[in-house]
């Protein structure tokens, strides 16, 4: 049997860097003229109103635009690129023609002839992916020839990576993404990420690690510039090699556990042909989880201030994007909150199977505690946010119902937060804006 062959490469030139890792991987087969291909990039996250950190974060459009004049070059006339980005509010069109304009793919379009689409305003299919798992998938891509998978090559806090397999959650709609938060400890996160690729056309994967990102998948991470490429016409193997050099074994990521055991594959190398760069050289160890303190209660940092009185227990895999989109903020509002005066034992819960705690003044974030606790005999001293995705206002409202007096202007101007964290990259060369241009 012929092992699947995955090219690393390191990123050195436009375009030929590109090409360099489709040739070695001999991923792209002869397509017809008329052939249609759908692009996947990753706009894990955007925001019109402040420039903010994309290195690692989002698939670089120097990628996108070599991905897309390489296809050109084979012939292909029908590309369409197209993601559904995760926003605060999932109703938001503005924002996703905004990133499409500043990443450069409206050029793309006047061009090369390229498509390019938001997938929430694009109608769904719903598909059987094995084992009694349905989601439901945009057209576009179920409809395609071809798929190009352009993912980042990023740690990612639940899900340990996020590469080839991962980045496919962004063809499907917000119901079905929610889905994958299951409850049920048999087909959790893990377990409905390995199954995203199963109902996908032929394919092609590019991992961007021109930029790499810990503890990711966000801009809160740690960005890194990594030079790297892998590709691969067989996404699993792309994605096991991307782990590695990402510092983690497939068998330490559980969605890739998942995926070897329905396809009868390892989880390590043994059945992957490597070419190019060595494995070895190139791999650095990410971290993927953000710091907690022993009894998984509080966010280290939290802890070293001193803060005393609240909880917000560690995030676990039923947490979905939207309401993760909040936690950031929620922790910093507490945090500047803080005067050193031990709040009445406050506790803030996340998720869907999180517990509260007798005795504890419990605020349950998101409609899925609300629902899973609204009948419970103790539930008049819970404070329940109600809305899906979290309403900022009845955040603000439900901690000073608790008692935590934070400031309503840091969940007003949540667009605005991302740019805190460009100061870290100021005057660092290597950190080029550049890379999200199209020229």
């Amino acid at each position: 049997m012929t092992k699947p062959r995955v090219a690393t490469v390191l990123y050195e030139r436009p375009f030929k860097s590109v090409r360099k890792a489709v040739e070695l991987s001999g991923g792209l087969p002869r397509l017809a003229p008329g052939a249609r291909v759908f692009v996947k990039p990753n706009i894990v996250f955007w925001t019109k109103a402040v420039q903010f950190p994309k290195w690692g974060v989002v698939t670089t459009s120097r990628v996108v635009h070599d991905m897309v004049r390489l296809l050109k070059d084979h012939g292909v006339e029908h590309i369409t690129i197209g993601e559904g980005a995760s926003l605060l509010d999932p109703k938001d069109r503005e924002t996703p023609r905004n990133a499409f304009e500043v990443l450069g793919y409206n050029v793309l379009k006047t061009r090369y002839g390229v498509n390019a689409v938001d997938i929430h305003d694009r109608p769904f299919k719903k598909v059987d992916l094995g084992d009694g798992v349905e989601l439901n998938f945009n057209e576009d891509i179920l409809e395609s020839d071809f798929v190009v998978d352009l993912p980042v090559m990023k740690t990612h806090a639940q899900t340990v990576v996020s590469l080839g397999i991962k980045n496919i959650k962004g063809t499907i709609d917000v119901a079905s993404r929610k889905k994958c938060h299951s409850a049920d400890p048999e087909k959790d996160l893990n377990y409905m990420i390995s199954k995203l690729a199963n109902g996908l056309p032929q394919s092609f994967t590019l991992i961007d690690g021109i930029y790499t990102i810990e503890r990711g998948p966000g801009f809160d991470g740690k960005a890194r510039r990594s030079n790297l490429l892998v590709a691969s016409s067989d996404m699993f193997s792309a994605d096991k090699v991307g782990s590695v050099l990402l510092g983690y074994q497939p068998s330490e990521v559980p969605h890739l556990v998942h995926a070897a055991s329905e396809r009868g594959r390892t989880t390590d190398l043994s059945d992957v042909e490597l070419v190019g760069e060595p494995i070895d050289a190139a791999a650095r160890k990410l971290e993927y989880s953000f710091s907690y303190n022993e009894s998984e209660t509080l966010p280290v940092l939290m802890e070293k201030m001193g803060i005393q009185g609240v909880s917000y227990p560690r995030y676990d895999l039923t947490m979905c994007t939207y309401c993760s989109l909040m936690t950031g903020a929620i922790i910093m509002s507490i945090a500047y909150a803080w005067k050193g005066e031990p709040w009445a034992d406050v506790e803030v819960l996340t998720g869907k199977i999180m517990k509260p705690t007798p005795g504890k003044k419990t605020i349950l974030m998101g409609k899925c505690l609300y629902e899973a606790h609204k009948r419970h005999p103790d539930f008049n001293n819970m404070i329940a946010v109600k809305s899906c995705p979290p309403s900022p206002k009845a955040v603000v409202k439900a901690l000073h119902e608790a008692g935590i007096e934070v400031n309503p202007a840091i969940f007003e101007n949540l667009d605005k937060a991302p740019g805190f964290f460009m100061k870290k990259y100021e005057g660092k060369p290597e950190f080029e804006e550049s890379f999200f241009r199209v020229e």
